[in-house]
């Protein structure tokens, strides 16, 4: 199974928002055909109707692959207009978070090859990281076909098991959140020393998003370009002092967020 697999038999999109829109967006400027593409959206965006995909019609009877890009809470009342499709060769791909590759075959029915996937909003400007894992009944070039689908939007990563996805989500899935508050607290932090709000969110947000690109395109590690900034006694080392320090610094902080992400997936995937 390749990309030619779903330009002969189609690909269903459930559900066309944010991140779905990212992800055709991603397909259409990658070559696929937008006649291969059949969306399913109530509500569907003036770009949505201007992309020339099949919109609320019929659907093939055996897609290649279905992505379900609807909300999670949203997934129990979307998954049983599909079931026509399950149980046979067409692959479901799932970014709801939270939603079981049990669960998900449960309502399809057995033997549906189903893919788990989590990706994080920085898709949407094509900087995104997907994780994935396939359920059983997936094969290694349609896990491998998934990855391409979601790399339309970022990098991915490919996990060994299922019970990795909770903490993926403690990690990225949530944390483009916890830079945005990093951003917010710079600034905050610039204002109480002195500086205008607006110059100080310019700062903030100019040096977080430099220093990501940074990290993104050098090839020494984090901690490399950490110390490459950082002059014995200066001021850089000053702020790390209180940044680094493991009761209360960011090491200990980010622990504990990361492990509340993690623990309210567990609680809501139950």
């Amino acid at each position: 199974m390749d990309m030619s697999d779903i330009a002969a038999r189609g690909l269903v999109l459930l559900g066309c928002g944010k991140m779905g829109s990212a992800l055709l967006e991603g397909w259409l400027k990658e070559g696929l055909p937008a006649t291969s593409v059949h969306v399913i959206e109530p509500n569907p965006s003036d770009w949505l109707k201007a992309t020339g995909v099949a919109l609320n019609g019929a659907l093939p009877e055996a897609p290649a692959m279905a992505l379900l890009a609807v909300k999670p809470q949203l997934m129990g009342a979307a998954l049983p207009a599909l079931q026509a499709l399950g149980g046979g060769g067409t692959v479901f791909v799932s970014i709801a978070a939270g939603t079981s590759l049990r669960a998900i075959e449960d309502t399809l029915g057995a033997g549906t090859p189903v893919v788990r996937v989590m990706p994080n909003t920085p898709a949407a400007v094509g900087r995104g990281i997907s994780a994935l894992i396939g359920n059983a009944q997936v094969s290694a070039d349609a896990l491998d076909l998934a990855r391409q689908l979601m790399a339309a939007v970022g990098e991915t990563v490919m996990l060994e098991s299922e019970s990795q996805m909770d903490a993926v989500t403690g990690v990225s899935g949530s944390g483009p959140a916890y830079v945005f508050h990093l951003i917010e607290a710079l600034a905050a932090a610039g204002v109480a020393e002195g500086l205008p709000e607006d110059m100080a969110m310019k700062l903030a947000r100019a040096t977080v998003c430099g220093a990501g690109e940074l990290a993104q395109q050098s090839a020494e590690s984090a901690a490399q370009l950490r110390i490459n900034v950082t002059s014995p006694g200066g001021t850089t080392a000053a702020a790390l002092a209180v940044l680094m320090n493991e009761q209360d610094g960011f090491p200990a902080l980010l622990k504990r967020g990361v492990k509340a992400a993690t623990d309210r997936s567990r609680e809501l995937g139950q």
